[in-house]
């Protein structure tokens, strides 16, 4: 029987799993490092340099993210000097993007304003004229690129390489160019980007965002998230409908944090921007029956349901319960199709029972 193995991180004597890093330790006790570049779901870059905490027994702060616990390893809790170095380097990470916290967040939410108002700042410096270039031209219908915003974090790019293993995008050019940018510079239906919208998603500065909600002209902390499941599948991917009260309009959709829903914070091209037919003025709202003069006119559920069950029952009455055949669609959740099966066979007795999905 092997002994338990401890870590001291900010005086909290912590057991610890084999690879695990301070960061994930800590987390596992509710102890706060803040990260700017860091999603559970990537491998850690350790490049934005916020979680720096110092470990008794080495010169040089090492990053939380990316530092494995060892055994009787001792994290000091956050010293002047980490202190310093979080203002610091919110600082820089300031001057290279909007450091106005409202116009920055004129559409996404910002985690890097959000971290320097929660941990302060070395004071708000001269903005960096930054070179780094952008992809005007890009067409795609989507997503939009805007340099200004970016920190270079690199969690979008690594996003597209590591969940969706299509590295449509990547770092480009050296120094204070680096930017974000595709092969050759095409637009992103050119590549090989699946546009699920997942380099919005972990973006801390709003410097990928969407076109749609960004025309709308709404932040998204003005807009009320509803979450529902998503319609376009039966995989049961939860989302977050961003809506706009006062127009009493759907502006967007987001995904859940990671590790809450069963698409851990991932959503397809679909469901995170196929949200249009809400608001298109051919969309049904009412169930549809035919009048005595064969027109399809607006009724309520009761009514509708109740002209199915009798029709059915007409049917197998007449002909028999395998005249009556039963199809379902993938756009349904699973539990939906398990009870249009349940029906045909509990309710009416036949096997005839089909799912589009299958052909």
């Amino acid at each position: 029987m092997t002994s338990k193995r401890f870590v001291i991180i900010d005086g909290n004597e912590l057991s610890f799993e084999e690879g695990e890093t301070i960061l994930q330790a800590a987390r596992r006790a509710e102890i706060e490092i803040p990260t700017l570049c860091h999603d559970d779901r990537l491998t850690p870059a350790g490049a934005c340099r916020i979680c720096l905490v110092e470990v008794e027994g080495a010169n040089l702060m090492q990053p939380a993210c990316a530092t494995r616990v060892s055994p009787n390893m001792v994290v000091r809790p956050p010293t002047p000097r980490v202190t310093r170095n979080r203002q610091f380097t919110l600082s820089l990470h300031l001057a290279d993007t909007i450091q106005d916290r409202a116009l920055a967040e004129d559409s996404n939410p910002s985690r890097l304003h959000d971290l320097a108002e929660r941990y302060g700042t070395a004071g708000q410096w001269v903005p960096v004229d930054s070179p780094r270039p952008g992809r005007p031209s890009d067409d795609n219908p989507y997503i939009q690129f805007r340099p200004d915003r970016c920190i270079a974090c690199s969690l979008c790019t690594r996003y597209c390489d590591q969940i969706e293993a299509v590295s449509a995008i990547t770092l480009a050019f050296k120094g204070a160019k680096t930017t974000i940018s595709t092969a050759d510079e095409r637009s992103l239906t050119e590549t090989t980007c699946e546009l699920c919208g997942g380099c919005i998603d972990v973006c801390p500065t709003g410097a990928m965002t969407e076109k749609a909600a960004l025309a709308w002209g709404k932040p998204e902390m003005d807009l009320e998230k509803v979450r529902t499941t998503c319609n376009f599948c039966g995989v049961g991917c939860q989302v977050d409908l961003n809506v706009d009260r006062a127009a009493n309009r759907v502006v967007k959709v987001t995904s859940p944090p990671p590790g809450t829903t069963v698409n851990d914070g991932n959503l397809c091209v679909k469901g995170r921007f196929a949200n249009d037919f809400i608001h298109h003025p051919d969309r049904l709202q009412d169930p549809l029956v035919r009048n005595e003069a064969g027109e399809l006119v607006a009724t309520s559920w009761d009514e509708a349901l109740d002209r199915v069950s009798k029709a059915l029952l007409s049917v197998a009455d007449e002909h028999g319960n395998d005249a009556l055949a039963f199809i379902s669609s993938s756009r349904c959740t699973g539990e939906e199709n398990y009870l249009m099966q349940k029906l045909a066979r509990a309710g009416f007795q036949t096997h005839n029972v089909h799912q589009c999905a299958a052909t």
